[in-house]
């Protein structure tokens, strides 16, 4: 397939480029004492990473210790309800920790043990992240700083009880609006101070060259194995793939499968309150260019150009931008960027438990009710969404706001 002068059959092997691009965006902006850390991080993945004996004691962790591959279920009852496309999952919420984010953390702290470092250093939203990130701490026997909103860390109460039982130093962020675009400010400060006996490991495929590049490859695997698995299911590809998008790192995975494939693709951006900035934090839909956090993409601005104030239902995806693959991606209009509010979004959470059995994790649960959405438009044909994570973390939150419906 190509789009634009973009062949996607070699499309891995040429993006990004060896400055980090994907088309204008990507690259790394960042102080010259960072420049050299990220480039030891950049040689060390191009030569350890490739490694025989790192493949296969990735391998081996995915299967003993991960518990992947994880399966794709048939939602009969939730297809049933919004009429005849059928609609599938790709079961992210059943990989160890409850989300698609142990996928890169494995991958991440694995390569930190290998360069010799004794600390990570990572940030978190929902604290999915967080709990992935002390996991893997905990099982190289490595120390662990995560950096959280303290908006956040009263929202996701039971993530910051398990990174604490993993052994992970919880560090509150109190400036700002106190969520996940502070927690990266704050990350990267302290990262900037010991770079030289930790690693600071991104959450998701943003920030600057190689980790939007690293975090990708790293959760390829999603897409890899439910592009294989549908296929043994139905004999076909999907019609449509989905999977909602905040900095971006499940669904570039889930993308990662199907790019060169005759398959229509939906990214999720989550549309909060409405369209009025501050209450949402679509990026793609109604932001500009910009640099923040290391990286140029598209992002949500001010009056004076900075980080604009952003808010989503969702931990996981209130971040002011994108990754920067994604917006080359939807520059080229390969992958179809919408998105979805916030009462959509806990419909559809409370209609996939009830149907299926089945508590998505917010930020899933705006992949879900797009899907929802799609099918009903489709009327036949199939739609895989990515189920980037379960819900137990949000229960608290979503029965003091929205009760029990």
């Amino acid at each position: 397939m190509k789009i634009n002068n973009v062949d996607f059959e070699t499309y891995f092997k040429n993006y990004p480029n060896e400055q980090g691009y994907f088309g204008k965006y990507g690259g790394a902006y960042i102080a010259p004492e960072l420049k050299k850390a990220m480039d030891e991080i950049t040689e060390a993945y191009f030569t350890i990473c490739k490694s025989t004996k790192f493949i296969d004691e990735l391998r081996k962790i995915r299967k003993e210790f991960q518990g992947r591959p994880t399966p794709i279920s048939h939602l009969e009852r939730l297809s049933r309800s919004v009429g005849n496309a059928q609609i599938y999952v790709k079961r992210e919420d059943l990989n160890h920790t409850g989300a698609h984010k142990l996928n890169h953390c494995m991958g991440e702290v694995l390569l930190a043990k290998y360069m010799g470092k004794k600390k990570v250093i990572a940030e978190t939203g929902a604290g999915q992240h967080g709990v992935a990130m002390a996991t893997a701490a905990a099982y190289f026997g490595l120390e662990c700083d995560i950096y959280m909103g303290a908006v956040d860390i009263k929202k996701q109460a039971p993530n910051v009880a398990k990174m604490k039982i993993l052994g992970a130093n919880v560090v509150e962020v109190k400036e700002g609006l106190q969520t996940l675009k502070e927690a990266v400010d704050a990350a990267f400060k302290a990262y900037a101070n010991e770079y030289k006996t930790a690693i600071y490991c991104i959450g998701s495929v943003v920030g600057p060259h190689p980790f939007p590049m690293m975090v990708r490859d790293f959760q390829s695997v999603v897409g890899i194995e439910a592009r294989e698995q549908f296929v043994s299911m139905t004999g076909e590809l999907p019609d449509a793939v989905v999977a909602c998008v905040g900095g971006g790192s499940n669904a570039m995975g889930m993308f990662s499968g199907f790019l060169n494939d005759p398959v229509k693709i939906y990214g999720v951006e989550p549309l909060g309150r409405g369209k009025k900035l501050g209450d949402h934090a679509a990026s793609l839909q109604y932001g500009t260019e910009g640099i923040m956090h290391g990286f140029n993409s598209i992002m949500l601005k001010d009056e004076n150009g900075d980080p604009a104030p952003v808010y989503s239902v969702a931990s996981g995806l209130d971040y002011p931008s994108s990754g920067p693959e994604h917006a080359f991606l939807h520059e080229l209009g390969r992958v179809n960027y919408d998105a979805i509010g916030d009462d959509e979004t806990i419909d559809a959470f409370f209609t996939l438990s009830r149907l299926e059995g089945i508590i998505p994790a917010i930020e899933s649960a705006h992949a879900v009710a797009y899907a929802m959405n799609l099918a009903k438009k489709m009327g036949k044909g199939s739609i895989l969404v990515c189920l980037s994570g379960r819900g137990d973390k949000d229960l608290d939150y979503v029965i003091e706001n929205y009760g029990i419906r």
